[in-house]
């Protein structure tokens, strides 16, 4: 598959005027020519029997191209229409991860009549991949690389290579292994193309690599395609024997998927383990997501009002301090929700660990204070500035109300720091998600030490009881 040179948009209006006008066997062509993202584009607003019979018209090769990059929900509808021995067919040319997570989501039923119509490679593929946790190396591994032995030449290396016809997106790296496919090291398919065919690979093998562990995290082996920039990472069982590999496409769609996952923690939604757009998703199972978290932070908030209710005298003898309530309360969220942000991110890229909390604790000290100064410093202008007298008491004066309004708001901003900076090390270090006590979690708690803090201020400075 090549590249037509054509920007996007053209390649759609092409296929677009080729399906109109009912020119089927140039449409086909056209699939089997274009990038598989635009074909997939297009066949996936199609009728699931029109995409079907596209498919049809395809080579098995290109079916399986296309076919892995459709939207599960999608390749199952597919699956479950055609019958066992054609899907057979697909999957032994669909990418070894997306397989066996399509086999994972079909059904027990559905699984033993696929099974017999299978070559023994792909079935014997298909079920231990399938038999990694989704969140690990394992569960996002693929099987499409090379290996070559210890020993060989170039040329015996490349003919190895040949016969094993991995996918071009994956023969980058060359995985040199023993004849118990422990990994020894690996060498680049540019390293074996300039050499000399009689050179042996022990004199191009590179044996310093960076691997990951068949139970790691995903996010961990994310992390290293990353960080030292592969095209891809051999993934190792306990033995040291390489039994996959991991693609930076892969990399990029864990990456993609936790930063989502952050993302609704961060605003109080559940994560849904299913990848499912937005408009796609029932109304019903957004509910689901949502409503615990809103109930339970509106039942933390009830709080909020009993301490309005304790002060009540306060507020009765000065009503300026009803005015800057809820400056006070979005000053402390979000400087909760700018520290736990910085802080969330800083710990998801390896910056900070739960062993530098002092140190986190004590430089949100120094930078909430310096924010504290030119927040109270505001606030005490506008209340000179802009409010009357008569909002306060004839014993005081609008410039001493200001100065106590403005040292609440200040106290409120270093507290609200630490405490935003603070909660996720805590949670981190107690086995949690950090992420999931930040912005609405963390507004709702800020919130009430606000009120705290503003009312005892209030009360202290202007002695009311």
């Amino acid at each position: 598959m090549e590249d037509n040179g054509l920007p996007e948009e053209d390649n759609q209006e092409i296929l677009q005027n080729l399906d109109e006008s009912g020119q089927t066997e140039e449409l086909v062509e056209m699939f089997e020519e274009l990038p598989t993202p635009d074909v997939v584009e297009f066949l996936e607003d199609k009728p699931v029997q029109d995409i079907i019979s596209y498919l049809s018209e395809l080579d098995v090769e290109d079916q399986g191209r296309i076919f892995s990059d459709f939207a599960m929900d999608l390749q199952l509808q597919i699956a479950r229409t055609f019958d066992p021995k054609k899907v057979a067919n697909i999957f032994r040319h669909m990418y070894s991860d997306i397989r066996a997570d399509l086999y994972q989501q079909l059904e027990k039923e559905e699984q033993i009549k696929l099974l017999p119509y299978l070559d023994k490679k792909t079935r014997e593929d298909v079920i231990i991949l399938s038999a990694y946790p989704p969140e690990t190396a394992g569960g996002i591994m693929n099987t499409d690389f090379a290996t070559i032995y210890e020993g060989m030449s170039v040329a015996q290396a490349m003919a190895k290579i040949r016969h094993d016809a991995p996918s071009k997106d994956m023969v980058i790296y060359i995985y040199v292994v023993d004849d118990a496919m422990v990994l020894k090291g690996f060498v680049t398919l540019k390293d074996l193309v300039l050499a000399d065919p009689e050179t042996k690979i022990d004199d191009l093998i590179d044996e310093f690599y960076v691997y990951a562990e068949v139970n790691e995290d995903r996010e961990s082996v994310a992390k290293k395609v990353e960080k030292y920039d592969l095209a891809a990472i051999p993934v190792l069982n306990s033995l040291d024997q390489l039994v996959g590999i991991v693609g930076h496409n892969d990399a990029i769609e864990v990456i993609r998927a936790e930063q989502t996952e952050d993302m609704e923690r961060l605003a109080g939604v559940i994560p849904s383990s299913e990848d499912e757009g937005y408009l796609e998703t029932p109304s019903l199972k957004h509910f689901q997501r949502r409503v615990g978290w809103l109930v339970g932070l509106a039942a933390m908030g009830i709080l909020s009002g009993m301490i309005i209710s304790e002060y009540q005298g306060v507020l009765e003898k000065f009503l300026i301090l009803a005015m800057y309530m809820p400056m006070m309360a979005a000053t402390g969220g979000n400087t909760g929700t700018q520290a736990a942000t910085v802080i969330i991110r800083a710990m998801s890229l390896g910056d900070v660990s739960n062993s530098d909390w002092l140190k986190v604790v004590l430089k949100e000290l120094k930078i909430s204070a310096l924010l504290s100064i030119c927040v109270a410093a505001l606030t005490y202008l506008k209340i000179v500035y802009l409010s009357f007298q008569g909002l306060a008491p004839e014993s005081f004066t609008i410039a001493f109300v200001g100065m106590t309004i403005s040292l609440a708001i200040a106290i409120q901003v270093i507290t609200s720091a630490v405490i935003g900076a603070g909660l996720p090390l805590i949670v981190k270090r107690s086995g949690g998600d950090p992420a999931v006590v930040a912005s609405p979690a963390i507004t709702t708690l800020v919130d009430i030490t606000g009120l705290l803090i503003y009312f005892s201020v209030a009360s202290w400075l202007l002695k009311v009881t």
